[in-house]
């Protein structure tokens, strides 16, 4: 079930919130061997709040999400309850707050199922950097999910939970959301608190909803989004209700196709999909632009060394003292060094070691503020396209999901699969990923929708009318 349809059955009468709760851990109980999409279930503290949902319905006090299950990155702060980054540095961390976007679903009366495994403190695009196991894509148990957020993706494409949150520093949504033929929605910079989401990189990090469908991705969005007094960074915005524009016509709306998007090394069924989906938008009364985003090859090398930097400096307060691991040493110097070489995974370290260099003295002009310097001119790049167009298509990723340890061994291979993702947040502009198709092998494919600052309901608008018009999205892993 959807969001909606879990809803509109439970209102009426045809399902019990206890009922849905356990048949979801039924079905995790089935699967989660194969998939390994959490680190944690939260089985007793949902059969709880099931039971509380059912008192609310029978005295007339159910809101949005009432019985509704959901599960969660283990990065977003959930209080009284783990929330490990997928790193041994926090592996028994129990934060004594709720993170913001947490408590506006507490407020409707969602059921927390779980907390979904990640790349280590969000790092990488796989899944496959967690310090607590793989999670497997569930179109080919040989591939990966994608990442970071791909525990919640694939939790979601297995019909492990109703819908999930995840995190997007680069693509950490898009991205999963495309291999596991799921809807993934990044919002503007600044639309949904980051207050309790364990961060990266402050400047680029973004909550936002992984669904079956565009619609409950609205629903979320409609819940999780609005200014908040507790993030420095979150827009004083008026609410937008993101459902109203659902169902509307995209005629005459002008979609850009940027060139520099469809390159060489673009895998050809991708390619094809995504062209058969540009001209399904077309047949909706979409008009094709061809439009050039200049900057867009600048946009992988800006991007790590901006976010290596941020997360240098965010993860300094990894040190033995405050909370989390903290290792024996023979003084205070060995006792830092001793925790963070045995509590940070690889890719974690490299990360630091990057933008620890690329911040330091004689080196921080040449790289970190050039690479500021880059970030502006694909914020102009934007600004610039949607002088005339209403938004931008382009295939999410270059390929489809990829083998498990294909690219493991090579970072620079991996922080490609992000090339398509990466400039959204660095302009801060929203973005959402669609399924538009398969390809030969049965694996999903992702279309790209991004659109301009705080305008979430033309992308959402846009991606609804495909899916209406499409079937891919009813597609299901044979699992």
């Amino acid at each position: 079930m959807s969001i909606d349809e879990a809803r509109s059955a439970i209102v009426r009468g045809e399902i019990r919130p206890l009922e849905l709760v356990i048949a979801l851990f039924e079905r995790i109980d089935a699967l989660e061997e194969r998939v390994g999409a959490y680190v944690s279930l939260t089985r007793e503290n949902a059969l709880s709040r099931a039971r509380q949902a059912e008192d609310d319905l029978k005295q007339n006090a159910g809101k949005a999400l009432t019985g509704i299950p959901l599960a969660i990155k283990d990065n977003i702060c959930t209080e009284g309850i783990k929330t490990t980054c997928s790193s041994k540095i926090l592996e028994n961390f129990i934060p004594p707050y709720e993170s913001s976007v947490t408590q506006r679903l507490k407020s409707e009366g969602y059921i927390l199922i779980g907390k979904t495994n990640l790349d280590e403190f969000a790092m990488g695009s796989s899944t496959e950097n967690s310090a607590f196991g793989l999670t497997k894509n569930p179109w080919d148990f040989e591939r990966v999910p994608g990442g970071s957020s791909g525990g919640s993706a694939a939790a979601v494409a297995s019909d492990e939970c109703i819908a999930a949150l995840g995190s997007d520093t680069g693509g950490s949504i898009r991205q999963p959301a495309a291999f596991c033929g799921v809807v993934g929605l990044k919002p503007t910079y600044g639309r949904v608190s980051r207050y309790g989401l364990v961060a990266f990189a402050s400047s680029l990090d973004q909550i936002g909803p992984i669904t079956k469908n565009v619609r409950d991705s609205a629903i979320l969005m409609n819940i999780i989004s609005g200014h908040d007094p507790y993030d420095s960074t979150s827009a004083d915005m008026p609410a937008s209700d993101f459902t109203s524009g659902l169902g509307q016509e995209i005629k005459g709306l002008k979609i850009g196709i940027p060139k520099e998007y469809f390159i060489e090394g673009l895998d050809k069924e991708v390619e094809n999909s995504v062209k058969e989906a540009i001209k399904k938008l077309e047949s909706l009364g979409g008009i094709p632009v061809e439009i050039s985003l200049p900057h867009t090859e600048y946009a992988v090398a800006a991007y790590y060394i901006l976010a290596t930097s941020e997360a240098s400096s965010n993860l300094a307060r990894y040190d033995g003292v405050k909370y989390g691991l903290r290792s024996d040493g023979e003084d205070l110097i060995d006792m830092y060094m001793r925790t963070r070489d045995e509590g940070f995974g690889a890719e974690v370290k490299r990360r630091i070691i990057l933008g620890t260099y690329a911040l330091s003295s004689g080196y921080y002009d040449a790289y970190y503020k050039k690479a500021q310097q880059v970030r502006t001119l694909i914020k102009e790049d934007f600004e610039k396209a949607f002088e005339n167009v209403d938004v931008i298509v382009t295939p999410t990723t270059p390929t489809p999901a990829f083998k498990i340890g294909e690219k493991i061994e090579d970072p620079l291979q991996m922080y490609l699969t992000d090339i398509f993702t990466l400039s959204v947040n660095l302009a801060g502009v929203p973005g959402i990923s669609i399924p538009c198709g398969f390809t030969s092998r049965n694996l999903p494919v992702g279309l790209q929708i991004i659109g301009k600052h705080f305008d979430e309901e033309s992308i959402l608008k846009v991606a609804y009318a495909y899916e209406q018009a499409t079937d891919w999205h009813k597609k299901k892993p044979n699992i």
